[in-house]
């Protein structure tokens, strides 16, 4: 029997990973890559992680037989594809975590961990890095630990120079204090948190308005304004934890909530509403940002649409009894959250009503 010496074995080795190189995956690179952000990650850290990240899942101690976990997956959407056109990739990390705290926080839940999801055409570490960079700086924000995830090469099913991401958060909330928006009912204030820009929804809609039919560009300043599109288009989606949990901390009875993502305010309110009720939004309670009467007076886009499509100036609203409504203003104030009675709830059928 021929005997094949290490050399030949390691040429063989060799050989075969440049041979994938060569299909348009380097393996060798994007080990490099996870090996620098290792400490990033290492930096979200929290007491319920249990050893670190390189194995194939993540471990997190349980926390108690009287929490209930909270589970959501998002994804940035096309919001990626202006931070391709930028440059810029730090602040959709960012982004997609503050958004799904956003998701479990409707139910009262607090972040426990954050997986996360890259997909890509060609492994390039720079933009890896800074999206990580972005990951890692919100999950510190949100006090959430970064416990792992997945880094795609698919040469193919992604187009050159753009990437996918997705997130995956896991939260707990005590089964005593889960929020479900059961207990609303006529009479109610609804509160408004505001928005930093778009967040992470209506980027088709703004991106075809703003390219296409305006022909600006990232570096033009929107039309009347002193704003960079480029820094509106990337403006990062607030995480609404803080504000919350300073509700929370003070005891006042939160009766619903809701995140303005896809769908807006027709779709995502009626998500916590008892079917004997509506939601009635006052318009003129708060001042549109610029960028949303630009995208419907130069997209010629129906006002319903419009809160539909997008937040329209509004990431978050609160339900509070009538009688509460003072003091939670005032916390929300201190918190630095800019609240805003934005409306109330009237007996209905579970839909959005506007006026004026």
């Amino acid at each position: 029997m021929k005997k094949t010496s290490a050399k030949t074995t390691a040429t063989v080795v060799a050989t075969k990973k440049s041979a994938y190189a060569a299909a348009g995956v380097d393996i060798d690179s994007k080990m490099q890559g996870i090996e620098t952000i290792k400490k990033m990650v290492k930096s979200t850290k929290t007491k319920g992680v249990i050893g670190g990240i390189g194995s194939f899942g993540g471990l997190f101690a349980s926390p108690g037989k009287d929490f209930l976990l909270v589970a959501s997956a998002d994804g940035v959407g096309t919001k990626l594809k202006v931070a391709s056109i930028i440059g810029r990739h730090d602040t959709v990390g960012q982004d997609i975590v503050n958004h799904c705290v956003n998701d479990i926080l409707v139910q009262g839940a607090l972040p426990l961990f954050f997986l996360d999801y890259i997909g890509a055409s060609k492994f390039k570490t720079e933009i890896f890095n800074n999206v990580i960079a972005g990951l890692c700086k919100a999950c510190k924000e949100n006090g959430c630990a970064l416990l792992g995830g997945e880094t795609a090469e698919m040469p193919g099913l992604y187009p050159d120079d753009e990437y996918d991401l997705v997130g995956t958060i896991v939260g707990c909330v005590e089964k005593k204090k889960v929020i479900t928006g059961d207990t609303i009912k006529a009479g109610d204030v609804i509160i408004g948190l505001p928005s930093g820009g778009l967040q992470t929804n209506g980027y088709s809609l703004a991106r075809k308005i703003i390219f296409e039919q305006c022909f600006l560009t990232p570096k033009d300043h929107l039309p009347g304004t002193n704003l960079v599109v480029g820094d509106l288009l990337l403006a990062t989606h607030k995480s609404f934890l803080k504000p919350v949990t300073a509700l929370m901390g003070k005891k006042i009875p939160i009766q619903g909530m809701a995140h303005i993502t896809g769908g807006g305010f027709t779709d995502n309110i009626p998500r916590v509403l008892p079917a004997n009720v509506n939601a009635v939004i006052d318009r003129a309670s708060w001042k549109i940002p610029a960028l949303f009467t630009f995208l419907q007076r130069e997209g010629k886009v129906d006002i319903d649409e419009m809160y539909r499509v997008f937040n329209m100036g509004i990431g978050y609203v609160i339900v509070v009894r009538a009688k509460d409504a003072p003091k939670a203003l005032s916390v929300l104030k201190t918190a630095k959250a800019n609240p805003v009675v934005i409306g109330e709830i009237v007996k209905g059928r579970k839909v959005v009503e506007y006026r004026n």
